[in-house]
């Protein structure tokens, strides 16, 4: 594994136990086409839960734990493909973690303003999911999934992933399954200013998904609930099997042409069209900052598994 120095070094780089996508799965469409594009033509600006207005803004929550998406085909992401047997089947067993995933794939998957419905014949409940990012245009329309829409959906998935099951805003960027630049504004960038990671994989062919840390890893007495992407030296297994975390992007990842986000991440000899992300600052906790969070426990030291300053001594 490759490593790059914690975030007070000197040094500064650039740069779901079950989420998986095993479907009977068939089909796949062209390689990932690096060809330069200019701005997306699809997705309106995205409001945050503050009312700020950033297009590629998005809230994760997806928990890396019980997550199966075993009833989706390539046959379209279309109420139609959801009337398969194989969808209602896979939908019965946990509606409640089904319904989540749902959310996610459908944001990831259709374009804002879209939206797809479900009715289940075994208890009659409707669900509605609304499409956001737009990452895959043909699938979404009722097509088989392109090679790049399996990739691009698979890396947003996985960035939408965190340990905690929490709701953080965090900024997605990359390209679209077509090649479009998803939108971003400059007010986007200087407010989600935490350079976090990049994502990667295919969850429809088995292969998984895996992620990397654009920015340094998290000092020692830092945490984050984003840790599936942005994680510390000794924490690297956080979200392991299903997002195996592999170091730094910057060994395995190209960057666009303005350096925002990576175009293409090469893998075990693939390559994939990635997701990259962005956090807020106040989103990396520190031991000492006065606060027990989430990510932190009680203890003796000043490290976020043994916090003594925020958490107290363990009784």
């Amino acid at each position: 594994m490759h490593l790059n120095p914690p975030r007070n070094s000197s040094f500064r780089s650039s740069p779901w136990t079950a989420l998986c996508l095993a479907a009977a799965l068939a089909g796949c469409g062209a390689p990932v086409d690096e060809t330069p594009t200019g701005l997306g033509q699809s997705s309106d600006a995205l409001v945050s839960t503050n009312g700020m207005t950033v297009n590629g803004m998005t809230v994760n929550g997806m928990t890396v734990n019980g997550m199966t998406v075993n009833g989706l085909r390539l046959n379209g992401l279309t109420a139609t493909g959801l009337a398969a047997n194989a969808f209602k089947t896979w939908f019965d067993q946990d509606p409640a973690s089904a319904d989540m995933v749902m959310r996610y794939v459908a944001k990831c998957s259709m374009a804002a303003g879209v939206t797809l419905t479900y009715q289940s014949p075994s208890t009659g409940t409707r669900y509605t999911w609304d499409g956001s990012l737009g990452l895959a245009p043909g699938w979404s329309g009722g097509q088989p999934a392109t090679l790049a829409e399996q990739q691009v959906v698979s890396a947003c998935l996985a960035a939408h992933a965190n340990k905690y099951g929490v709701h953080v805003n965090i900024s997605v960027l990359g390209r679209d399954a077509v090649g479009g630049t998803m939108p971003y504004s400059t007010d986007e960038l200087n407010t989600y200013s935490e350079k976090e990671a990049c994502f990667f994989g295919n969850l429809f062919t088995g292969e998984g998904t895996f992620a990397a840390n654009d920015g340094a890893y998290l000092d020692y007495d830092e945490s984050t609930v984003r840790t599936c992407g942005l994680s510390s030296w000794s924490e690297t297994t956080a979200c392991t099997p299903i997002i195996k975390h592999v170091g730094a992007c910057r060994y395995y990842c190209t960057l666009d042409t303005t350096r925002t986000y990576y175009t293409r991440c090469t893998y075990n000899g693939v390559n994939y069209r990635p997701i990259t992300t962005r956090m807020l600052p106040q989103d990396i906790y520190r031991c000492g900052d006065g606060v027990c969070q989430l990510t932190e426990k009680c203890g003796g030291s000043n490290t976020p598994d043994s916090c003594a300053a925020d958490c107290g001594a363990c009784q």
